[in-house]
């Protein structure tokens, strides 16, 4: 331990002991030669089973922050080897940490916590995009000191790491449980950006509500439980960061800064503001594009502002819990940039959310294909791939989640058609360009086997039928879509055999095969209630009601023949 009054390498003078941890102590010393005062973090060098982790930990602190420059970052003077301890000389941070200034006084205004985090956002931009990402891995209010002048200075590098291209997971876990975000932990992959982008969630949550998440309840609930007054929209930004599948976060600190700045915007009560500054940016946009002909760099601002305001209404629709609302945001996001894919992709999601694909969502899309302008024309031509996609989810949301039952396929199979046109030469989409085709085929057969019927010329064509019904489960059997289709896709297969046993009968499919895909089915939804929801229980339960009619039918067909 050091004496206040001793001198350390002839030059660092200890006036006091300013704060202390497990393994080391802080002391303010000042050098009287430059009148600077710094901070000595005297670690002790203990010899047990953590000392080598220790030594490691201390090593990756001092080289990383001696690379560094960056005003909300300490920076190294010296490290010495004294008395058998470590000695680390860094700059002094004048101020508390944000820990102490929450036992003091409590849960934090959300102006200082957004501010705060916007620092520290930039503090994240800063190790993420240095030539070897570092990844810092233990944010957290006790390593935020805040200086007088309210900025703030992350410290204590101890678990920072160097992001491994290569490699899988990390090898040491490190990390604050309640801060720390589940990949920290091991077994899930290795730590990112975006796992500091967890880490950060969790310190907002914490300041915000003056709730620790590392102690009980251990669990981060939405903001406003604690406090109705702050922000919707700020909650819905912590609610992202702290997603536990690290695909569902903010990707980068930048994505996180952006949101951070424009978190008013997510508020209902600024619904109509925001609406007026969409139009006043659409105003602006067709300026911009008049005066590109005086000069590129008009274009390349507008096409800035066009890209931001896409980015503003795409968050809006993703963070409004109402469907009709995400739906009108995503069409406005369309009229913005209609190449760009997410908004196309976004819509479908809220729309099949609840199971049903209704007449004013259908609207929307409909608009997209009358509108003068012709949206979906410019995404085919910019964008073909990702309009291959949209085209397949849209024939899934017309066959399996349409209102009108009796139309589903009929408005299902033109999606379809150009799905299978533009996946045809695509070798990556092998199994979406097969599908497109069995949805197609299996759509032409409902649409012909009523007139065939009616003049007797259905014979064979329940066999073909079958078959492509068949391949249509063995491909979702090797790549799954979403449950609720796979289970409708289950009704579809299940109803059928009740509609067309005799016929399928007549067409030589045997009962063992009819009886085998139906015992498939029950297997696979026995194994889809152990997880769940009530929406899908509810599924299948219909189905079972179904396939009870569809063996008694099957029965009944078969035994007569015989």
């Amino acid at each position: 331990m050091l004496r206040t009054g001793s001198v350390i390498d002839g030059k660092y003078k200890i006036l006091s002991e300013i704060g202390h941890g497990g393994m080391s102590t802080v002391y303010l010393a000042i050098n009287e030669k430059a009148n600077k005062p710094w901070a000595v973090k005297e670690v002790r060098k203990i010899r047990n089973e953590d000392c080598e982790v220790m030594r490691q930990s201390l090593i990756a602190e001092t080289d990383l922050l001696k690379r560094l420059r960056h005003p909300n970052l300490p920076s190294i003077a010296d490290v010495i080897d004294h008395d058998g301890n470590f000695l680390i000389v860094m700059d002094y941070i004048e101020g508390n940490t944000l820990e102490k200034l929450i036992s003091e006084n409590g849960a934090q205004t959300q102006e200082d916590v957004v501010g705060w985090a916007l620092q520290l956002c930039s503090v994240l931009e800063y190790l993420h995009s240095r030539p070897v990402p570092i990844i810092y891995r233990d944010m957290k209010p006790s390593n935020i000191m805040l200086r007088s002048d309210g900025s703030v200075v992350l410290i204590d590098f101890g678990t920072a790491r160097e992001f491994k291209e290569r490699s899988a997971a990390d090898t040491i876990c490190l990390g604050t449980q309640g801060y720390a975000a589940p990949e920290q932990f091991g077994g899930r992959g290795q730590t990112d950006a975006r796992t500091d982008i967890y880490c950060l969630g969790a310190t907002m949550y914490h300041l915000l509500t003056g709730h620790n998440p590392s102690k009980p309840p251990y669990e981060m609930y939405p903001i406003t439980k604690w406090n109705n007054r702050l922000s919707s929209g700020l909650e819905q930004i912590i609610l992202k960061c702290t997603q536990k599948n690290p695909d569902e976060r903010f990707q980068d600190a930048r994505s996180l800064r952006y949101a951070l700045e424009h978190y008013h915007d997510f508020e209902t009560q600024a619904r109509c503001r925001y609406r007026r500054q969409l139009r006043m940016f659409l105003s602006a946009a067709v300026l911009s594009v008049l005066c590109t002909l005086a000069g590129r760099g008009f274009g390349v601002a507008a096409a800035a502002r066009r890209s931001d305001a896409y980015r503003t209404v795409l968050e809006a629709a993703r963070y409004t819990t109402n469907s009709a609302t995400a739906v009108e945001r995503y069409m406005e996001a369309v009229g913005i940039d209609a190449a760009r894919e997410q908004a196309y992709h976004g819509y479908y999601d809220t729309v099949i959310e609840d199971g049903c694909f209704t007449d004013a969502e259908e609207e929307a899309l409909l608009h997209l294909t009358m509108s003068r302008d012709k949206p979906l024309q410019c995404f085919a031509e910019k964008n073909q791939r990702e309009y291959a996609d949209f085209c397949f989810e849209m024939g899934s949301a017309y066959w399996y989640y349409y209102v009108h039952e009796e139309s589903r396929q009929p408005n299902a199979v033109p999606w379809f058609e150009t799905a299978m046109r533009c996946y045809e030469k695509d070798a990556e989409k092998a199994v979406e360009y097969r599908r497109s085709c069995l949805y197609v085929e299996i759509g032409s057969f409902y649409k012909k086997i009523t007139a065939a019927q009616i003049d007797g010329s259905d014979a064979g064509m329940y066999g073909v039928y079958w078959e492509k019904l068949s391949d249509l489960k063995t491909l979702n059997d090797e790549m799954p879509d979403r449950e609720m289709i796979t289970l409708r896709m289950y009704r579809e297969i299940v109803s059928r055999v009740a509609e067309y046993a005799r016929y399928l009968r007549d067409d030589g499919i045997s009962r063992e095969d009819i009886c085998g895909m139906l015992d498939d089915i029950e297997r696979d939804m026995y194994r889809m209630e152990e997880t769940a929801t009530g929406t899908v229980r509810g599924e299948i339960e219909s189905i079972r009601q179904i396939m009870d009619m569809a063996d008694r039918m099957v029965c009944s067909s078969y035994q007569e023949r015989e």
